[in-house]
């Protein structure tokens, strides 16, 4: 079976296994993981160091992880003093990041070793931007945030970082006639009260983000007959 989640925001680990465990997931399935693990909630730090050693689970890279990315020059050394001497587009970078949700990450990166925080940034340049995968004969587009200026005769290697990052579809928009794309990064509340911590589901796309960054459960999609978990 093929699982899909989306948008954790640091929700607690435990209660991530949990989810997992009620559904009978084994290492016989495979968990895809649409970005934004950290950031907001607890620590999301703890969930990349568990991902990183299952080798049934995929991170795609979501706006967080980008913005953790681009504050890269921050990871020699964190601390207070290295953050407040920023200047320049540095700190324009970081301070994006933080507005966003950051000190938890940050926090919990300064608890952890420099050879840790290395093999984090690792895994995370090694995130792709998206999937693409067949089950139960349907295809899907895997993403964290959909396609934005989508042009059904664009290719995907057309699309730039953005456009499958900070994307945030109207309810009517439309993607690809014969592609399922799943994605998260707009809480499913956005369109409308009766979607508040339930999946969105249209004829072309499917969102997942629950709303975990507003205390909501996450949920798991499974790609194979397209049941929703709630938890």
């Amino acid at each position: 079976m093929i699982y899909v989640t989306s948008d954790l925001h640091g929700y607690p680990l435990e209660k991530i296994k949990d989810m997992l465990n009620k559904v009978g997931f084994s290492n016989d399935d495979f968990l895809f993981v649409l970005g934004d693990v950290i950031d907001r909630g607890e620590d999301g730090i703890k969930i990349f160091k568990w991902m990183m050693a299952q080798p049934n689970m995929e991170l795609i890279m979501g706006n967080h992880e980008a913005m953790m990315l681009s504050c890269e020059f921050l990871f020699d050394e964190i601390t207070e003093e290295s953050i407040s001497n920023l200047t320049g587009s540095k700190l324009d970078l970081y301070l994006n990041w933080e507005q966003n949700g950051a000190r938890p990450t940050i926090n919990a990166l300064h608890s952890i070793i420099p050879e840790e925080i290395n093999y984090i940034l690792e895994y995370l340049h090694e995130a792709p931007l998206y999937e693409t995968v067949s089950v139960g004969g349907k295809d899907f587009l895997l993403s964290h945030s959909g396609l934005g200026n989508f042009d059904k005769n664009k290719k995907l290697s057309e699309y730039s970082n953005d456009d499958f990052l900070w994307n945030r579809p109207k309810i009517d928009d439309r993607y690809f006639d014969d592609v399922i794309t799943v994605f998260g990064h707009t809480p499913t509340i956005y369109y409308g009260e009766e979607y508040k911590g339930k999946a969105v589901v249209t004829d072309t796309w499917i969102d997942i983000d629950a709303g975990a960054s507003y205390g909501f459960s996450p949920m798991l999609l499974r790609l194979d007959d397209l049941k929703v978990f709630y938890f």
